[in-house]
């Protein structure tokens, strides 16, 4: 099936398409809702809008912050979001995605202190308030690759993910070198709490190394196997960040339901099909994050960027020709993350991946909120393109359809070529000699990636 370019010139056009494909796409009459506060614990979050996750590749060597980490973060913090959920920061050198991705550490820690501060500072003097700030602490696992050269460090042999990133038994990580994790993740907490983050993301989405362990069903030892087993990682991750968990810190994650992969490989799969969801398990990690580990907010999405971005980011434009219309992917999005948030209510749930609506985004997210299936909802791409797309919201009633993101993916071949990146379309003055060198260096990419 191949993709139709988005073409949908009104809201009746695209839930005209969404009824013929059988499917329920929520929408709302109007964005009102996303200006009402949103109270987790003693935290008051001003909206329902945040900025989602997406790397930079534009740290220094020693993994600190550059002029454009700067840049892209005060320009998001102006634009009135209420979350930022800043990129993945890898806890480690050897699982950087990058030579070009951040890393957070004792000696680079007041570099993201001063950034933290100019941030909040530039979001108080636009609108008022400062951005709630979360530190996602990452290991790329099977997408390390510290020194812009493939090391992969996975947790079991995968024969279809083998197809994108190379890998041998010599890769699969030891039960010792994941034990030695737990108490990583803990220092990482230390020193997002010092360097003025107001909580730290303990991430397991998007095939990184604990979201992989997630599925790892035929890993034996500690860390695989079970359901307790393939969790442990993640959960003893979070219990040694939340010793430095307080009023003014928070501990959360980012959470993968669905992966999609043949099976018998796959997270929130039904058994003997690795495409059909049964959220089973995932429903009943939120609810064991919230019920036994006092967590309260998280974020969930689906899919591994690398190898299903149908899945994890709609698009329709590019060289990766998926065999499902994007509205698909939305749709299992939305009502997955609604199947867990009505299962665990009283956990306040982010969800992700509305940028294909483009100027409709803003009206599906209001719509996903109205419904229940969401508390607020993260921004991706769309905050590349349109770092004010909050602000248009909350003081215009609607996005400006003239800067929203259009997923062309060149984002994503800037962040595979290790490129500072951004939008090439709507700020081509920064990005567009990036993507530029980018081309001429015809730098090789996964034939099915697109950012």
């Amino acid at each position: 099936m191949a993709h139709e370019k988005f073409h949908y010139r009104t809201l009746e056009e695209v839930q005209k398409k969404a009824a013929e494909l059988n499917l329920h796409l929520p929408f709302a009459k109007d964005t009102h809702i996303l200006a009402q506060p949103l109270m987790v614990r003693n935290i008051t979050l001003q909206n329902r809008l945040g900025i989602a996750p997406m790397e930079g590749a534009d740290s220094r060597p020693d993994g600190s912050p550059s002029e454009y980490t700067a840049r892209r973060y005060v320009n998001e913090a102006i634009g009135g979001s209420a979350v930022i959920w800043f990129e993945a920061i890898s806890i480690v050198e050897e699982g950087r995605s990058s030579r070009t991705q951040l890393l957070l550490t004792k000696d680079n820690v007041d570099a993201y202190k001063k950034l933290t501060q100019q941030v909040k500072e530039a979001g108080r003097k636009a609108n008022g308030f400062a951005p709630y700030l979360i530190m996602q602490a990452n290991h790329s696992g099977r997408y390390s690759n510290p020194n812009n050269k493939p090391a992969p460090m996975i947790a079991y042999r995968h024969p279809e993910l083998e197809q994108y990133r190379a890998a041998d038994d010599s890769c699969i990580v030891t039960d010792d070198y994941l034990k030695g994790l737990e108490e990583k993740f803990g220092e990482a907490a230390k020193l997002a709490k010092e360097a003025g983050f107001d909580a730290v993301d303990i991430k397991s989405c998007h095939g990184y190394l604990l979201a992989e362990l997630s599925s790892a069903y035929h890993r034996p030892g500690m860390y695989g196997g079970s359901y307790e087993n393939r969790t442990r990682l993640l959960k003893n991750g979070i219990l040694a960040a939340k010793v430095y968990e307080d009023d003014t810190f928070m501990v959360t994650s980012r959470l993968g339901i669905y992966d999609g992969y043949a099976y018998p490989y796959g997270f929130g799969v039904s058994e003997g099909s690795g495409l059909t969801p049964d959220l089973t398990e995932s429903v009943r990690l939120v609810r064991e994050l919230h019920e036994q580990y006092g967590m309260d907010l998280v974020d969930l999405t689906m899919g591994n960027p690398y190898a299903t971005t149908h899945v994890t980011r709609p698009f329709d434009m590019g060289k990766y020709v998926a065999d499902e219309h994007p509205f698909v992917g939305l749709s299992r999005m939305i009502s997955g993350i609604g199947t867990v948030k009505k299962a665990v209510p009283k956990m306040t749930v982010f969800a992700s991946a509305p940028t294909y609506l483009r100027q409709y985004a803003d009206l599906y997210t209001a719509g996903a909120v109205e419904e229940g299936l969401c508390d607020g909802m993260l921004f991706g791409r769309m905050a590349f393109a349109d770092p004010d797309f909050a602000n248009e919201i909350l003081h215009m009633g609607r996005i400006d359809a003239k800067r929203v993101c259009l997923t062309c993916g060149k984002c994503g071949d800037l962040i595979r070529a290790h490129k500072p990146t951004g939008c090439v379309i709507r700020d081509p003055k920064t990005f567009m000699p990036f993507y530029k060198e980018f081309v001429d260096t015809k730098a090789e990419l996964p034939a099915n990636f697109r950012g």
